[in-house]
């Protein structure tokens, strides 16, 4: 006797065999009791969900005779009848299944159709079952459309398709759509130890979730894939078999990359990838697994494990949840689901993951208080943004005034004000100005005493049409050497320049101390990334000799791995103090005070401008406009 494959074996017959379907049997079920039957039903929803076996379903529940022939139309057919057992074995003549990928022309279409005059021979209803509807032709679709919008009574049409986006408007509006889902992997879990156990396969647990996550939401291809299975195992399912067949890697192996990856542990990284290498354990397998696992520890942080989870990697998944950052964990995530699409592009595909996993060592925050000049990811003068004015660690400050540029000879005082750089060819200018001031007010545009004037009160670089560098043109002077822009500290390429840093603040006790502390630390580099967010981004509510209270607005910061790092930090720049955070309210932080302090310096730069006589001459005269944004104020060189 020939063997039946597990996935035709254990076909459902009837609605209440159907699992992980049952949207769609409790909405066939009732209509088949209240007999509110439509013409024509589509089904769709991805390879082996179910599509066929519903509609034999449905075409056993139309033709049912019932055991003693006196049956109607009903939700459960009974299968014994002549009309349900020639359904299953497929030689019902009243039950028609057309293949539309390989008959998909007008011809086959029409051939089909001629049939629809007939009434039924045998059964109650006749059933034009057209699998893969999606493939046939616009002119086949054309054809058919009359008939499907207004069949015979005793018609009934039952589509198929697993890309319903090909199948014409026209058709989905003459048809009542079912979507049918693919299986959860607990589902295919489910169903496959029911199945085994009738069959009296012996079958470990973590196998058949193997099996089930490999199955893709498709539970024929979990059936097929446990018949390779009991193959390949001489009869019985365990884990190392499984793994084996499908090539999976070894969870194991997962785990012991991402604690490396949490722990900064390059060495333990290069040598499990080796070691997946030495195996022949497919890189794309081991990136999709982390995807996997990364996926549930993000779940475990965002919300509270559950005590009684069958996972017998629960525990493991705790620890991994535990022991890296949040913002790590989403990085690695992503990092993970982007690299796959770079395994094929490297000439070695091991290579490639060796890089993808060390990408994220290159970007995790450094733990100490300071980190070597090759891991740098910001200027050393990042921190200077925050130094008052005239302090003694500014660059420039000891040069000669007549060493000065013509631009920094305008920008001497106004030190933290960065330079913008106009476009070539256009003006600057946005702005409605005030009334033109008197003439005398400030001095003319030759006059000698301009540029010390606007260096006096603080004045931003009036940015006037710039010469293309291709143009020729004299030059008055030897050209400026470029200077490189600082960053303001907390207006750099942090999460808060994106959302932008309130500038409102009120003076507390503490904030004045903070703010220093906050700016010798990241002048040294002692912090950076989410690290130095938590910084100037939190307010020192309260300290005495050996504690300090911070307090932050987002719960986002409060992280007890940031904490420890800032707090190690602190200690190796002469605090030896322990750090608390709450969330709450703040009114004073680094990032607010330099909020203000940027705010302030760009509302004297538009005033400058726009105070300025020949700015307001040209707009006078020539009907000039100031761009907005295009005022920028000038930094110290």
């Amino acid at each position: 006797m020939s063997y039946l494959v597990l996935a035709r074996k254990y076909r459902p017959k009837t609605f209440s065999e159907l699992v992980g379907q049952e949207h769609v049997v409790q909405a066939l079920s009732n209509a088949l009791t209240q007999q509110r039957l439509h013409h024509a039903y589509l089904f769709t929803g991805t390879r082996g969900v179910g599509k066929t076996t519903v509609s034999r379903i449905l075409a056993k529940s139309l033709n049912c005779q019932g055991p003693d022939g006196q049956g109607g139309i009903t939700a459960t057919p009974c299968g014994v009848c002549q009309a349900c057992v020639d359904i299953d074995s497929g030689r019902f003549v009243d039950y028609t299944e057309l293949d539309a990928a390989s008959n998909r022309g007008v011809d086959e279409v029409q051939a089909l159709l001629e049939q629809a005059v007939y009434k039924p021979v045998q059964g109650r209803f006749k059933v034009f079952m057209i699998d893969e509807v999606h493939m046939l032709t616009n002119t086949a679709f054309n054809a058919m459309l009359k008939t499907l919008e207004e069949p015979p009574e005793y018609l009934k049409f039952v589509l198929a398709t697993t890309d319903p986006q090909k199948v014409p408007v026209t058709v989905l509006s003459r048809c009542l759509q079912f979507n049918l889902r693919p299986m959860a992997p607990e589902t295919v879990l489910e169903h496959l130890q029911r199945v085994l156990a009738a069959e009296g396969v012996p079958a470990d647990t973590p196998a058949l979730r193997l099996l089930a996550r490999a199955a893709r939401g498709s539970m024929r291809d979990a059936l097929s894939l446990a018949d390779q299975a009991i193959a390949f195992g001489a009869g019985k399912l365990e884990e190392a078999s499984v793994r084996l067949m499908l090539g999976s890697v070894d969870r194991s192996h997962v785990f012991r990359l991402i604690d490396a990856l949490a722990r900064g542990d390059g060495k333990t990284v290069v040598d499990t990838t080796e070691t997946l290498r030495l195996h022949g354990l497919s890189a794309a397998s081991t990136l999709e697994e982390m995807s996997t696992v990364l996926q549930r520890m993000a779940v475990l942080q965002a919300v509270p494990p559950s005590a009684d989870d069958p996972d017998p990697d629960a525990a493991e998944l705790a620890r991994l949840a535990a022991l890296m950052p949040v913002d790590e964990t989403q990085l690695l995530y992503s990092m993970c689901l982007h690299g796959r699409a770079e395994l094929g592009l490297a000439p070695d595909e091991y290579a490639a993951l060796t890089m993808v996993l060390l990408r994220l060592l290159a970007f995790k925050p450094a733990a100490g208080a300071t980190r070597p000049p090759a891991e740098k990811k910001t200027p050393p003068e990042a921190a200077t943004a925050l130094l008052p004015e005239g302090h003694a660690d500014r660059p420039g400050d000891g040069a000669a005034p007549g060493d000065a540029t013509p631009v920094q000879a305008l920008s001497q005082g106004a030190p933290d004000i960065p330079v913008a750089a106009a476009p070539p060819g256009r003006m600057l200018p946005v702005i409605e100005p005030p009334a033109a001031p008197a003439a005398s007010a400030r001095p003319g545009l030759n006059s000698p005493a301009r540029p010390a004037a606007l260096a006096q009160a603080g004045a931003p670089v009036m940015a006037m049409p710039v010469r293309q560098q291709s143009e020729p043109g004299p030059r008055t002077g030897p050209r400026p050497e470029p200077t490189t822009l600082r960053p303001e500290f907390a207006e750099d390429r942090s999460a808060a320049a994106v959302s932008g840093p309130r500038s409102d603040f009120t003076p507390t006790e503490e904030g004045e101390f903070w703010y220093a502390t906050v700016r010798q630390l990241v002048k040294t580099e002692a912090v950076a990334a989410m690290v130095r967010e938590l910084a100037v981004q939190s307010q020192l509510v309260a300290r005495d000799t050996g504690h300090w209270m911070l307090r932050v607005e987002r719960e986002s910061l409060n992280h007890a791995g940031n904490r420890e790092k800032l707090q190690n930090a602190l200690r190796a720049a002469g605090h030896d103090v322990s750090l608390s955070v709450e969330v709450g309210t703040i009114i004073d932080c680094p990032a607010r005070r330099n909020a203000a302090a940027a705010k302030e310096r760009q509302r004297a730069a538009e005033e400058v401008i726009l105070n300025d006589p020949l700015v307001q001459s040209m707009m006078r005269d020539f009907g000039a406009k100031i761009v907005p944004g295009s005022i920028k104020p000038v930094k110290n060189p």
